[in-house]
């Protein structure tokens, strides 16, 4: 099974992260861009700094590659003016997804009432716009009824407000890769996780970032019912290898 047009890869470390200079980073996210186009991938995910960068480099090599990015990235906890102007900066640099860190933490402390608008709100700008909109809810910082309330949270508010035919462009995806998790475990996509959100999140697509390792993983994700895995060892695991990635 070639599920190459499944993996979104991902590279969003800052060059602080990285331990680069600016300009190294830079030529890190051309790579990966680069590679994308090689393995023909789903889409790269970058940062937004850098989306109209890898826009140009798939435009000139002919590529069906899509380009996403990230938004109020990774704590989500931005107000929604700020997220909104976040999405039209990425859109108009040339981003095909937008995948938006939700506000957990106001969710967790607030409870649904307190996030239906930025859910409604930055969705209505990307489907406007032709985007596919993804939602990052953060696994590892949720237990399991609030995986399924965020879940169906997301669902509901699409299926209010949006025609059936914008269904296949919002996703609920697992994390962002950035959270700190206590005692080694996991701060991406597990599958507790991910079959709690199948469940709950259809008929929304699911997403399934991070913490996918190695091909089988990545099959068993797909067989499931996932529709894109975020990887920043796409090419790795795509080959049969064992990801040596943090994400």
């Amino acid at each position: 099974m070639d599920i190459r047009h499944y993996l979104d890869s991902t590279y969003l470390k800052t060059a602080a992260q990285a331990g680069l200079t600016e300009a190294e980073n830079r030529e890190v996210v051309k790579k990966v861009v680069q590679e994308a186009i090689d393995e023909n991938f789903r889409l790269v995910m970058v940062r937004p700094d850098m989306a109209a960068m890898a826009k140009e480099m798939i435009v000139a090599a002919g590529s069906a590659v899509t380009v996403g990015t990230v938004i109020d990235f990774p704590q989500g906890n931005n107000p929604l003016e700020s997220k909104l102007a976040e999405a039209e900066a990425a859109i108009s640099d040339g981003a095909d997804d937008l995948d938006f860190v939700l506000d957990y933490e106001k969710f967790k402390s607030e409870g649904g009432n307190a996030i239906k608008k930025q859910v409604l709100e930055c969705t209505r700008v990307g489907l406007a716009h032709g985007k596919i909109v993804k939602w990052i809810i953060e696994v590892a910082a949720l237990n399991e009824h609030e995986i399924v309330q965020l879940s169906a949270l997301i669902k509901n508010v699409v299926l209010t407000h949006f025609e059936e035919s914008d269904y296949s462009r919002v996703f609920v995806k697992s994390s962002t890769g950035f959270y700190k998790t206590e005692e080694g475990k996991p701060n991406g996509a597990t599958l507790p996780a991910i079959k709690l959100m199948l469940e709950n999140a259809f008929p929304l697509a699911v997403k399934a970032a991070g913490g996918v390792r190695t091909y089988d993983e990545a099959v068993e994700m797909i067989s499931l019912g996932v529709k894109r895995i975020g990887t920043s060892s796409a090419k790795a695991i795509a080959e049969g290898e064992e990801g040596s990635g943090g994400y």
